[in-house]
């Protein structure tokens, strides 16, 4: 038996999962009808989205709330209903979910994974929320998602670029729409060979914790697929600001390319430090040096300003991208907030409709009716192009964006412009790849 196979039998089911544009939702009789946790029995359901308030990452936070409250608007008929309209799914008629008004709770993850999980944890157990969201650190991420596959909730992963989301650690009960490290190197090599050609040597600053480690990895890996060599790998601690003594060895270590595994404030420090000591105007092996940041945000490049000008990274979505479904959310959260919304915003407003969507053509609130229904679900119309939820991993597989800082921008928003949309078949892989080795997706658990 395949792995698809075993993992498309580990939920009873009655019917088929859906998949993109059906009409009419499919009953789950035999994963719906045994009680589970927080089942909503009355007018109501609660969601919980947890998201760092505070710490490094929390202007991604703030910026994920304010997605989070215009998906709950939409979703109960509010506003214009943003993606809803191009979504190619079209279960979701503006009445809450199943005819729930959605409610909704709130907490601060700190970007810290034992304040996350005590968060999560009221929300599940005081609040009575069904679904949790949010973080913006694979850290957190990675602890909440185990949690809530221990409590019997479904876990809609938030920012968490790390592999290990959907590789080692990856549980039946999470899901991620984000990209992960093993894509940006994939996404970003061929074009850092063109720029940049094959005779390169990179240093690397790399967040010491488990997204910073497969980030490190893979770009490693990808540039020296190329020929380029890797010269140094040191590690940065997540609650540093001033990163001045980790650039100074730079300056002697031999190295023309420096890559910042860094991300949030963290990244905005390392990148004001490194231009602070003059590197992007130097000449080292006859060559311009160079910075990359294998992932970047718009928020990031703001908090960093002119540093970042010319600068390249990867993203897992753009406001100026003009397919149909970006343009609706860019209106609408434009409208609501007065400025377009960050790659952070998209990706968890987009969970957020993917879950309410699972939950309507299961036509259940049951953990393992939403794992049946978006495994191996395939849709459209959310800003990035076809996508699919894989079943082997719950990680979405789509078209990644390579971007710049640019050069001219017109306004304080428009200070990254996508050169290259790479497409999803360059950057997908087996699901036992190496990078991805080690652990057990398992079955879902109700808490039933």
């Amino acid at each position: 038996m395949s792995k698809s196979e075993v993992s498309r039998r580990r939920v009873l089911k009655s019917g088929a999962a859906g998949t993109a544009g059906l009409a009419l939702p499919t009953i789950f009789t035999a994963s719906s009808a045994a009680a589970f946790t927080n089942e909503p029995t009355g007018g109501t359901v609660t969601l919980g989205f947890n998201v760092p308030q505070t710490g490094p990452y929390a202007d991604e936070g703030a910026d994920e709330l304010r997605a989070y409250q215009l998906a709950v608007e939409h979703l109960n008929g509010g506003g214009d209903g943003g993606m809803m309209n191009t979504f190619s799914s079209k279960v979701l008629q503006g009445n809450g979910i199943l005819g729930k008004k959605i409610e909704f709770v709130t907490g601060d993850t700190q970007t810290k994974s034992d304040a996350a999980r005590a968060s999560a944890k009221s929300m599940i157990e005081k609040d009575g929320a069904v679904m949790i969201t949010g973080g913006s650190s694979s850290g957190v991420a990675i602890a909440v998602q185990g949690l809530c596959q221990e409590a019997g909730v479904i876990f809609m992963a938030g920012l968490t670029h790390s592999n290990d989301t959907t590789g080692k650690d990856k549980k039946a009960n999470g899901f991620r729409h984000f990209f992960n490290g093993y894509m940006s190197g994939a996404a970003l090599a061929p074009v850092l060979k063109n720029l940049y050609g094959t005779d390169r040597t990179a240093y690397h600053l790399t967040a010491d914790y488990t997204w910073g480690w497969t980030q490190e990895e893979s770009i490693a890996a990808a540039t020296e697929s190329l020929g380029w060599q890797t010269t140094n790998k040191v590690r940065t601690p997540l609650a540093a600001t001033d990163f001045s003594s980790y650039i100074a060895p730079v300056l002697n270590s031999g190295a023309d390319v420096l890559v910042l595994n860094h991300y949030g404030g963290n990244m905005v420090n390392s990148l004001t430090n490194a231009v602070q000591f003059g590197l992007r105007d130097k000449v080292v092996n006859g060559k311009n040096f160079e910075i990359v940041v294998p992932l970047y945000s718009r928020l990031m490049a703001k908090g960093a300003g002119a540093n970042v000008k010319g600068i390249h990274g990867s993203t897992n979505w753009h406001w100026t991208l003009q397919d149909e479904g970006s343009k609706a959310f860019v209106r609408s959260f434009g409208t609501e907030y007065g400025f377009p919304p960050s790659q952070a915003a998209h990706t968890v407003y987009c969970q957020t409709l993917l879950y309410a969507d699972a939950v309507a053509r299961a036509g259940s609130f049951n953990p393992c009716a939403v794992v049946e229904a978006l495994e191996g679900y395939e849709f459209d119309g959310l800003g990035n192009g076809p996508t699919l939820y894989r079943a082997e991993d719950h990680q979405c597989f789509k078209d990644v964006l390579v971007v710049r800082g640019k050069e001219n921008p017109t306004s304080e928003f428009d200070l990254l412009e996508v050169v290259e949309v790479t497409p999803a078949a360059q950057v997908s892989y087996a699901p036992d790849h190496p990078m991805f080795a080690g652990g057990d997706l398992g079955a879902c658990n109700s808490g039933a």
